[in-house]
């Protein structure tokens, strides 16, 4: 009986050494933090009139600061270089970037810290409605709005104070920005196209103390 007792315990003992055990789980690897916020453009916070006159007051003060071209020649060089860290210093501390492709679209706002990583979001946004297709513009920053502005702000764009500078248009050009002014910087088109091809950017700046900043761009193109 003892003997048989213990011929069973020994069967137990090696059933349960044979028997599959469920592996713990492999640790969880600690999330690297990163410096680029959550890429979510809030939306408008600029007051917005679209039934104020086109052109603001062309002879001004803003006009005659040699600092507003100072701050297109900078804006050109972060949109050719995709250099977000210059962008976002130029980029309005209170106001952010007000970014709208189509003029009458959904206006996307990137504080400076959205800014820094606007070459590399790949976050998709809607811009609005194509004039074309009348669908949904669906897509990033890079994608969408960094093509046109790099055709746009070149060394030999047309660079206008405090004027819409387009090309020929089915609709009214209104700067929707009353209180902000603005430089006007134009792409003429190719002859290719017989000058349909137009883009002008239009950029909105403030200067709250002592150093001016962008605060809005706003994209006019032919619509048909």
């Amino acid at each position: 009986m003892r003997k048989s007792l213990s011929w069973i315990l020994t069967c137990l003992t090696l059933a349960a050494c044979s028997l599959p055990v469920d592996a713990a789980p492999p640790p969880t690897p600690f999330e690297t933090a990163t410096t680029q916020p959550a890429l979510v453009p809030t939306s408008t916070s600029l007051p917005v009139d679209t039934s104020t006159q086109t052109l603001a007051p062309e002879a001004s003060p803003f006009c005659d600061d040699s600092r507003g071209r100072e701050l297109i020649n900078s804006l050109t060089i972060a949109i050719q270089s995709e250099d977000g860290s210059l962008l976002s210093s130029l980029v309005s501390p209170s106001h952010g970037m007000e970014v709208r492709f189509y003029r009458d679209g959904n206006a996307i706002n990137y504080d400076s810290e959205h800014a820094k990583f606007a070459f590399e979001t790949t976050y998709q946004t809607d811009w609005g409605l194509s004039y074309g297709s009348g669908e949904a513009t669906i897509g990033s920053f890079k994608e969408i709005v960094l093509p046109s502005l790099k055709q746009v702000l070149t060394s030999n764009a047309q660079v206008i104070c405090n004027k819409l500078k387009t090309g020929g248009v089915t609709y009214e050009p209104i700067w929707p920005y009353p209180d902000l002014d603005f430089y006007s910087v134009h792409f003429a088109g190719t002859d290719e196209y017989g000058g349909l091809d137009w883009q002008t950017w239009a950029v909105g700046i403030v200067m709250p103390v002592d150093k001016l900043y962008i605060a809005a761009f706003v994209h006019y193109v032919w619509e048909p």
